[in-house]
Parts: structure tokens; C-alpha cells; sequence
């Protein structure tokens, strides 16, 4: 695609994202951003998996209750440039990466993104469960919206998520190989989304309302103490990483049973 032809399209559907409130001011110059580098590199097809992520993602959030908000961790519906960033940054670092062969390219980006979507499916649909999650690695009941914790329900949910990308990209290109790639690669990364979640992503103690969260600074304004994992590593961190491993083994993938693919 070309790439003013990609920035107009970017820039206008992130304008009008912005204007439905899913974007704050400084996530519609990020969206814009990496919309523009997925469409010019990743083509129709790319445009295909970035909007199902984001069009369904959108949709899901506004749709379905936060869990997070339960914990006074939630952001708001609208994203902010980090959570555009963790989300849509590795697929157009790969994009630009790549942009000599636009094959590996739309590999890596769709599975990037399918990995950003399963994990905002699991969330999204997990807050439904009207059972406890559980974490991850131990096994042990957590409250809701805390990093690691897994229901059935968002574990289905992170699956459909990856499998609603996958499918906007294989249909574009007729790739069977792509689909099913990207929809294992998506749904492998949020379980290491939540594995990295439930170990290392940082977690804090606020002194003054008594309670754990996720933030340095708690939303009553007092420093938080670090009680657990790296204090450096937020949870736009921890999607990055695994939006990242996504591109990576996308792009392996490719090399592997990808090549003279469409």
C-alpha cells in the first residue's frame, strides 16, 4: 500500500476512534502512527488484522465490565499511547522490519496482533466468569482483574480473540497457513502475557488505603511500596513483551512453513 495512502487512512480512522472516545489525544498520535506503518507494509491484509483488533477490542471494552476497575486499577475506555504502543508497537516495528518482503511482514504483524487481541478478549470476557480466577502458575484463587489470575471463560476468550485476527488476515490472502499460525502463535502469547503477569510485572502496596495494586503511585496519590516482581515492569510492559514474542515467532513461522505462502 502506499504510504500516504496508508497515513490517510490511519490518521482518519484514528480521528474518528477518538471521537467515540477509544482514544485519549496522545493514543490517536500513536494510533495514527502505527496504523500507518502496518497498512503501508502489511497492505489490505495487515489493514485487515489491525482493525479487527482494534474494531473488536473497542467494542469488547466498552461492552464489558473491567474487572481491573474493581481494584481501582482500570485506566478508562479510552486508550492512551501506552496501550496503543504495547499493543500495536511491535507489530510496526516488525512491519518496518520486514518491509522488503511484505509476506514475513503481514505474518509477523497478524500475529502480533492476535496476541494483542487474545489477551483483551481473555480480560474482556474473563470479568464475565462467575467463577474466581485462578493464578496461572500456583493454582491459587486471586481477585479479579489481578495479572496471572486465568478463568475458563477468558481462556476460550482469548482464543476467539486470536481467532477473529487470524481470520481477517487469511481471508484477505487466502492463507490457511497464515490463519492457523496466527491464531496458535495469538493465543500462545497470552499465555505468556499472563505467565509474565502473574511473576515478574511489578506490584505495589499502598500505606495509606491498606491495599495491593498495580501502580506506583496508587489513585489516592500515595507512593506505593514494591512488594513483588520488577517495580519497573507495568503491565503495557508485560503486552509488549508478549505482542513482541508474537512478532518473533510469526516471523519464525514464515521461514519455517511460510515461505511461497501467499
Amino acid at each position: 500500500m502506499r504510504l500516504t495512502l496508508a497515513a490517510e487512512i490511519a490518521v482518519a480512522v484514528a480521528l474518528l476512534a477518538t471521537g467515540f472516545g477509544a482514544l485519549s489525544g496522545w493514543g490517536c498520535v500513536a494510533a495514527a502512527a502505527v496504523g500507518t506503518v502496518v497498512l503501508w507494509a502489511g497492505g489490505w491484509a495487515g489493514a485487515a488484522a489491525l482493525f479487527a483488533f482494534f474494531l473488536s477490542s473497542s467494542a469488547l471494552s466498552h461492552l464489558l465490565p473491567d474487572p481491573a476497575a474493581r481494584q481501582g486499577e482500570a485506566k478508562g475506555g479510552r486508550r492512551d499511547a501506552g496501550q496503543v504502543l504495547a499493543n500495536g508497537g511491535a507489530a510496526a516495528i516488525a512491519a518496518l522490519a520486514a518491509s522488503t518482503r511484505p509476506t514475513l511482514a503481514l505474518w509477523a504483524i497478524t500475529s502480533s496482533l492476535a496476541v494483542a487481541a487474545a489477551d483483551t478478549w481473555a480480560t474482556a470476557i474473563g470479568a464475565t466468569s462467575p467463577r474466581p480466577p485462578h493464578h496461572i502458575l500456583s493454582g491459587a484463587t486471586i481477585p479479579a482483574g489481578t495479572s496471572g489470575g486465568v478463568t475458563l471463560r477468558g481462556t476460550f476468550g482469548a482464543l476467539l480473540g486470536a481467532l477473529v485476527v487470524a481470520a481477517a488476515a487469511a481471508v484477505v490472502t487466502r492463507s490457511a497457513r497464515l490463519f492457523m499460525v496466527a491464531a496458535v502463535v495469538g493465543w500462545v502469547g497470552m499465555v505468556l502475557d499472563s505467565a509474565l503477569g502473574g511473576t515478574v510485572q511489578g506490584r505495589f502496596h499502598c500505606p495509606a488505603c491498606d491495599v495491593d495494586t498495580e501502580r506506583a503511585i496508587h489513585r489516592c496519590g500515595t507512593p506505593a511500596l514494591p512488594t513483588h516482581g520488577w517495580h519497573w515492569l507495568t503491565n503495557d510492559g508485560v503486552n509488549a513483551i508478549a505482542t513482541g514474542s508474537g512478532a518473533v515467532l510469526g516471523a519464525a513461522a514464515w521461514y519455517w512453513i511460510g515461505r511461497g505462502a501467499r
